[in-house]
């Protein structure tokens, strides 16, 4: 299979673009927890940020599917290989089971999931204090996971850019130069 040298646009768009929804995402989650004051306005940007990150992601992971991504380092060690494959689809999971995990727990608190506009989401899980007992101790676990996750990959990122500098961090940070 021919490889490219370089993400395409979509994926690099989506990466960059979901980062930063991530990171403010992981912000306003730990702020909403702390925050009684701001709370109310918190959770009403990450409700429908939660639910972009999802369509997002669902997207991103479509394109990753259907087209080839450049390759890693020949002489990158089988651990840091396996590191990052790992890595990757750990991310696309949380990616992907954040806001559906959220989306259940309040579906299963009975709590309504208001969107922009006033627009409501159906519930994806029956009323159930039992559930909702067990999946908003997970949301919060997850979060967690996936702010070590981002961390790790952010310093995997900077080890290719600044120590190995090899082509690693380009093949996401910028297109084939003409």
């Amino acid at each position: 299979m021919n490889r490219p040298r370089h993400f395409n646009l979509l994926a690099r768009l989506l990466h960059w673009s979901m980062a930063i929804a991530i990171v403010a995402m992981l912000f306003i989650g730990a702020t909403m927890v702390v925050s009684l004051q701001h709370r109310v306005q918190l959770l009403d940007l990450h409700r429908p940020l939660g639910i972009a990150i999802l369509l997002l992601a669902i997207l991103r992971l479509a394109n990753r599917l259907s087209r080839p991504t450049p390759p890693l380092p020949a002489d990158l060690p089988p651990f840091q290989a396996f590191a990052a494959h790992a890595s990757h689809w750990m991310l696309y999971g949380l990616m992907l089971a954040m806001p559906l995990i959220g989306w259940a727990m309040l579906s299963a608190g009975a709590y309504p999931i208001v969107m922009v506009g006033g627009v409501h989401l159906p519930a994806i899980m029956p009323h159930s204090p039992v559930l909702y007992g067990i999946l908003r101790p997970l949301h919060g676990v997850l979060a967690y996971v996936l702010f070590f996750t981002v961390l790790g990959h952010v310093g995997a990122a900077l080890y290719h850019a600044w120590v190995r500098r090899d082509a690693v961090f380009g093949q996401m940070a910028r297109g084939e130069r003409r």
